[in-house]
C-alpha cells in the first residue's frame, strides 16, 4: 500500500458520548443482540457520535434501519441534549412511514431514555428497547456504523471550521450512503434500492414515502420536517 501512495483510514477515540439515565428504567431489551429484520420498519437502532471542529465538540445523532441499513433520520447539534436524539427520530417519523409494531433499540443514553424521547415513540406506535449498559455488542450495527462515519466522513475529509460546513457535508455523506453505496450485507445494493426491491415484492406492505436523493431534486426539495428537508435543500444547491 505504501508503495502505491495508499493508506488506511485510522479509527480513532474521543470524548464519552453515551451518559446512562438516572432514574429507574423497566424497559427490556427485546432485540437480545439479534439485529436481524425481514422488512423495513421492523426495527430501528439509534446511537449518537461526536465529531471535532475548530469551533468544538459537534455531536451527531442517527437512526438506521436493520433490514435496509438505511439511515432514516440524523441530526448535529452543539450539546447532549434530548433535542438532539429526538430531531433524529422525527426525521425518521417525517417520511411518512407506518411505524405500528416497530421496534426501536438504543443503548441506556439519557437522550434516548427522556420522556419525552419515549412518549414520541409511543405516540408512533413504536416499542422502546434498550440494551445492557456498557456493552457496544448491544447496539454493534449502530456502533459500526458511526465507527465507518468517522472514520470516513469526519478524519477523512476535515478539518471542519463548525457545525455549519459539518452539517452540509454529513447530508451528502447520508444520500450518498443510503442511494448509491453498494452494501454487502443487503446484496451489494444501496439501501433505498433495497427498500424498494422488497415493496415491488410485497404490494401488501405499507410503503415509506420516498425520500428522493440529493441528485434527483436540483429543483429544490419537498417541504417537510426542518432537520430533513432544509439541510437536504442547502446541500443540493451545492451540488455541482
Amino acid at each position: 500500500m505504501r508503495s502505491a501512495g495508499l493508506r488506511g483510514i485510522t479509527r480513532a477515540k474521543g470524548p464519552r458520548t453515551t451518559v446512562p439515565g438516572d432514574g429507574p428504567d423497566t424497559r427490556r431489551d427485546l432485540v437480545d443482540r439479534v439485529l436481524t429484520a425481514t422488512g423495513p420498519d421492523q426495527l430501528w437502532v439509534a446511537h449518537i457520535t461526536y465529531c471535532r471542529t475548530f469551533s468544538g465538540w459537534v455531536y451527531a445523532a442517527f437512526v438506521i434501519d436493520v433490514y435496509s441499513r438505511r439511515v432514516v433520520g440524523w441530526q448535529l447539534s452543539k450539546s447532549l441534549r434530548t433535542d438532539l436524539a429526538l430531531d433524529a427520530l422525527e426525521m425518521g417519523i417525517w417520511t411518512g412511514r407506518d411505524l405500528g409494531g416497530l421496534i426501536h433499540h438504543s443503548d441506556k443514553g439519557v437522550q434516548c431514555l427522556a420522556v419525552r424521547y419515549t412518549q414520541r415513540l409511543a405516540e408512533a406506535g413504536a416499542v422502546a428497547s434498550v440494551g445492557s449498559t456498557g456493552d457496544s455488542y448491544d447496539n454493534a450495527l449502530a456502533e459500526a456504523f458511526n465507527s465507518l462515519f468517522n472514520a470516513e466522513l469526519v478524519r477523512n475529509k476535515g478539518p471542519w471550521k463548525g457545525i455549519d460546513d459539518l452539517e452540509i457535508a454529513v447530508a451528502e455523506y447520508i444520500d450518498s450512503f443510503n442511494h448509491r453505496r453498494l452494501h454487502g450485507e443487503i446484496g451489494l445494493i444501496p439501501p433505498a434500492e433495497h427498500e424498494d426491491t422488497f415493496y415491488r415484492h410485497n404490494p401488501a406492505a405499507t410503503s415509506a414515502a420516498s425520500v428522493p436523493s440529493l441528485h434527483q431534486t436540483r429543483g429544490g426539495t419537498r417541504r417537510g420536517h426542518r432537520c430533513g428537508a432544509d439541510r437536504q435543500g442547502q446541500a443540493a444547491r451545492r451540488d455541482p
